[in-house]
């Protein structure tokens, strides 16, 4: 994520230690992303956001629904 910004609520990403995609739902005091699949159900959290890359921002979510 080198000069990226660390995702938000809303984006979604690619978690490179799940290698998986995932929906942003909730950051936890700045340390903790938890995150849900782009479908379906689960959920899982990351300690490490500079190995979560944004694939679409929350703002471009709409155009995927």
């Amino acid at each position: 994520m080198s000069g990226e910004r660390k995702p938000r609520v809303g984006d979604l990403i690619h978690d490179e230690d799940a290698g998986r995609h995932g929906v942003v739902t909730d950051v936890r005091g700045g340390a903790v992303w938890v995150l849900r699949p782009e479908s379906g159900p689960g959920q899982w959290t990351s300690h490490r956001p500079e190995r979560l890359a944004v694939v679409t921002p929350r703002e471009g979510m709409l155009d995927r629904l």
